[in-house]
């Protein structure tokens, strides 16, 4: 039962379910039904009673200019803002009739579901909507702008099996992060990495930046972006070359140890040094740190999958402890994604069957509308996504989103740029406003929370909006679920545990408890509940075969990239802050392009431009350039961001989104 919303001052609990791996268990001070205040609690015990600036400045977003409060249909151009309310009825009948049309005249495939959901819980993404669209025969979604490759190479080596605890790293005597960067997302790692340190572990930090961690690690490696994987490959050369692999390990828990030794036998160090600009003393550091430490473990991140090698780079390195035998100890092995550590029952939630209707590749969302299609994307239908601030090849998205013939629904939280090239614009709630169920990806820990506050204006959440459309559609069934307690109750299916936990506590845990070890309490979730080395599908996806290291598009220019800060992690909360987003030169090539500090700056390619002030700093390697992403179109000089440079080709693994294979010229205006 929902908590009572009463004209007086309390205190709430709640879990953030925003984009993070870390889950924070909340406290909401909330007076009159609003919130005012938002802090940290002990319930998730990795919490520890404090949370990132992002989260605490909710209630500014809540109650800002930029909230949609009311339904609105377009009065003028496509981009220009012009809207006017309506009635939540005219609003969904307008979108049930738009749909009804194209599905009518061009079938079903021409309406486009648009969706991400990483700030999303379980109940507001794939239930009623999934059911909406299966029903409509609508385009299906691959939806892979992230983590596209990274699942690939995990559920292919190892099932997606739950990884280190992100607390147990306290018992690691070596903890190599590569390709993440704690402090700005998942804030919660970083006094463990610390405390770790002042207990005498080394660590070493592998990213193109210095971070604020690369600062503080015995040892910062640099690599050049997309070049992971000759990286990670040397090292396994050098643990099967020097007998330091683990082959008693290996018989018995893994296959394909000898392929992938026969794959990395080219990868000296020398020639791994050339490709990655890391000099090789550092990169045979590194590998005989790993060999010899025990336990060691490897914190992997999403940031070496955004480019053309991406799946195998992963895989590369997650394949490391099983080659080196760090697992079977506490503090030993590696963490990408704990999402693996709970299964859910999907199918019973959506009530209806995938459909075998056409997908379309997010990354390709500009192409697909702009293109000829068979049959042409005549509604689209974008929720729980800023489609034009998130995807690649951001100009040509645009472009399609100005289409006049195109009817295009926005179902969000804010007026976000995406919003403003809608012709309907339906108002949602915010997870403080709706019954959520959600689950970290670092910490192990599901979360029920009630509504805390009442909706602003009059957003409803996801899940009554969808099903509303379904009747009005005539796709509703008798007995199927409609509400947020009937959807969790079908997702978690014959746990009773977990129900009775949740109905007690508001939390559950994994079967694997709060803090697996990897090959003692938790295994692959494989069929034979071992590693599989050099997979045989990914073998056959991969355009070259696993592990085969793709050049780079163009090693003259710079490459940019476009990680997460401190201040966004997605563009979600992009719209708290209104200054100008520099880009990041190192100082040697902001000289040989006549570039001072502040000088406003364009950078280009072939797929667009973006024009931003120029922050001349140390921090990032020669050759790389770093305009972050989440950037909303007021914080730059031209209203682009780095997705208007960013290409819509695809990862080797998973079809997903290249944003590191970006390649710019960049000169001063």
């Amino acid at each position: 039962m929902a908590q009572p919303l009463l004209t007086s001052t309390q205190v709430l609990p709640s879990t953030c379910p925003l984009d993070c791996p870390d889950a924070c268990s909340l406290e909401v001070r909330v007076q009159d039904g609003k919130v005012v205040k938002i802090d940290g609690t002990h319930v998730n015990p990795l919490t520890e009673g404090y949370i990132c600036s992002k989260v605490r400045r909710l209630p500014e977003l809540l109650y800002g200019e930029d909230r949609v409060l009311h339904p609105a249909v377009r009065l003028g151009k496509k981009g220009e803002n012009s809207f006017e309310q309506v009635s939540w009825d005219v609003a969904l009948d307008l979108a049930a009739q738009r749909m009804r049309e194209a599905r009518e005249r061009w079938g079903g495939e021409s309406i486009l579901p648009f969706s991400y959901g990483g700030s999303n819980g379980l109940l507001t993404q794939d239930t009623t909507d999934a059911r909406l669209f299966y029903r409509l025969g609508a385009s299906r979604l691959a939806r892979t702008v992230c983590a596209a490759a990274t699942g690939r190479a995990a559920t292919g080596l190892y099932g997606k099996m739950p990884g280190i605890a992100l607390p147990d790293y306290v018992h690691s005597k070596l903890i190599v992060v590569w390709g993440v960067n704690p402090s700005a997302s998942g804030i919660h790692l970083v006094p463990i990495l610390q405390e770790a340190q002042r207990r005498g572990a080394r660590m070493v930090v592998v990213d193109p930046r210095r971070t604020p961690l690369a600062k503080k690690a015995d040892l910062h490696l640099a690599p050049r972006p997309g070049t992971d994987l000759p990286l990670a490959l040397s090292i396994h050369r050098f643990l099967f070359e020097e007998g330091l692999a683990d082959w008693g390990f290996l018989g018995e828990h893994a296959h394909g140890a000898e392929e992938l030794r026969r794959r990395a036998l080219p990868w000296t160090f020398e020639r791994a040094a050339e490709v990655t600009g890391v000099p090789a003393e550092g990169i045979a550091l590194l590998a005989r740190m790993y060999a010899e430490t025990s336990p060691a473990a490897i914190r992997a991140g999403w940031g070496m999958e955004r480019n053309r090698n991406g799946g195998s780079a992963v895989a590369a390195v997650l394949a490391l402890p099983a080659v080196a035998g760090k697992f079977g100890v506490r503090g030993g092995g590696y963490t990408l994604s704990n999402s693996g550590a709970f299964t859910f029952d999907r199918a019973a939630a959506v009530g209806e069957p995938e459909p075998a209707t056409r997908t379309i590749n997010m990354n390709r969302l500009g192409r697909t509308l702009v293109e000829e299609q068979n049959p042409p994307v005549k509604v689209l239908f974008v929720y729980n996504c800023n489609a034009l601030a998130t995807m690649p090849n951001q100009e040509l998205v645009r472009r399609g989103l100005e289409r006049e013939d195109l009817f295009t629904v926005v179902f969000e939280q804010f007026w976000t740029d995406t919003a403003r090239y809608a012709d309907l614009v339906l108002p949602a709630t915010t997870f403080l406003e709706h019954r959520e169920l959600s689950r970290g990806y670092g910490s192990m820990l599901m979360n029920r929370t009630e509504a805390v506050a009442a909706p602003a204006g009059e957003s409803r959440p996801n899940y009554e909006v969808f099903g509303d459309l379904c009747r009005r559609l005539g796709l509703n069934r008798l007995g199927e679920p409609e509400t947020a307690a009937e959807f969790e109750a079908a997702l978690l299916g014959r746990s009773e545990r977990m129900r009775n936990e949740l109905d007690r506590d508001g939390v559950t845990l994994p079967d694997t408890g709060w803090a697996p070890i990897q090959f003692v309490d938790s295994f692959p979730l494989t069929p034979d509940r071992k590693a599989h080395l050099v997979p045989e599908a990914l073998d056959r996806e991969a355009p070259f075969g696993m592990y085969a290291y793709q050049e780079d598009p163009d090693s003259r220019s710079l490459a940019l990239i476009s990680p997460a800060r401190a201040r966004t992690i997605s563009s979600y909360l992009g719209n708290l802050y209104r200054d100008l987003c520099p880009l990041e030169i190192h100082p040697e090539d902001a000289a040989l392009r006549g570039i001072a500090e502040g000088d406003e700056v364009r950078v280009w390619n072939v797929y667009g431009e973006v024009r931003v002030k120029a922050r001349l700093t140390r921090d990032v390697k020669p050759g790389v350039v770093v305009l972050p992403k989440g950037l909303w179109s007021h914080q730059t000089l031209s209203g682009t961001t780095a997705n208007a440079v960013a290409p819509d080709t695809f990862t080797d693994l998973g079809q997903g989104a290249c944003f590191d294979d970006a390649r710019v010229a960049v000169a001063r205006v």
